[in-house]
């Protein structure tokens, strides 16, 4: 398994970065505050309807995920195989019994193991704090938080490395990255508006129409929120609003292993008939 061992020295040299612990810790810390103000404050003073639960605190802990993990990883992997093109190591990894394909999977691998330490610790931590101070443990929940941040990580790492693999330079994946984050995690909104309003004869009509909920769910964070609705009992989110096939939370989980693999692929394919 070659890519194992490109996954295993990318997961040390990332590891090395004062940065990403630097980040981290402010993660974790912000983790176990949130928690502890879930804990510490009633429903209203909160502005939590349906009181305050040990599902509740689930998707108080979900909110710090999606900007850590968006950061984090533009930080540790747009140079992933742009840099190292750039720098002339990758010939020499490559010289090794390593293909392309093993690069990119190993890339994925390790950055985002690195990544899912701090997201694992801080889910941990602010899972106690919170849980010891509402005095009730929603397991369930919190595996399915768990399991979906996990997934939510490494497709955001996928993403990123796939971007990093379609060119050579690293100031052009700076430019790719940034600008996939800033589409989606912050324009995104005024994005499914023009649609809608491009749709309605360019006038933006009183009711918004049902198929925009599937637009809605194609930035990673949107995504992983609606996953995280199809997990946690008794939870449905916007979908519940929508009689329509797609009205459903699972469409979040469909969405992120669209941009775990479909990303990686094109990037692989660009990389793969790169001159070197």
């Amino acid at each position: 398994m070659s890519w194992a061992a490109v996954a295993k020295k990318d997961f040390k040299d990332a590891l090395r970065s004062r940065a990403i612990w630097a980040i981290s810790v402010v993660f974790i810390l912000l983790s176990v505050v949130i928690a502890y103000i879930y804990g510490s404050f009633s429903a209203d003073e909160l502005g939590v309807e349906g009181g305050i639960t040990a599902e509740g605190l689930v998707f108080f802990l979900a909110s710090n995920i999606t900007l850590f993990v968006s950061i984090t990883a533009l930080v540790i992997a747009y140079k992933s195989i742009a840099g190292e093109r750039e720098s002339g190591s990758l010939k020499i990894l490559l010289s090794l019994p390593h293909t392309r394909r093993d690069v990119l999977v190993g890339k994925i691998l390790g950055r985002g193991a690195v990544l899912a330490i701090p997201v694992v610790v801080a889910l941990a931590i602010g899972a106690a704090v919170g849980s010891a101070l509402i005095g009730a443990v929603a397991v369930q929940a919190l595996l399915a938080l768990l399991v979906v941040s996990l997934l939510f990580t490494f497709a955001y790492v996928s993403v990123i490395v796939g971007l990093s693999a379609m060119t050579e330079s690293t100031t052009r994946a700076s430019m790719l990255t940034i600008g996939f984050f800033v589409l989606f995690e912050f324009l995104w909104g005024i994005v499914s508006v023009g649609i809608v309003w491009a749709s309605n004869g360019f006038s933006i009509p009183n009711t918004f129409p049902d198929w925009i909920f599937v637009v809605n769910q194609v930035p990673p964070s949107g995504a992983y929120t609606t996953f995280l609705y199809a997990l946690v009992p008794g939870q449905t989110g916007n979908a519940a609003d929508i009689d329509a096939f797609y009205g459903t939370p699972w469409l979040g989980a469909v969405v992120l292993l669209f941009w775990l693999a479909v990303p990686a692929a094109i990037g692989y394919w660009r990389f793969s008939k790169a001159d070197l």
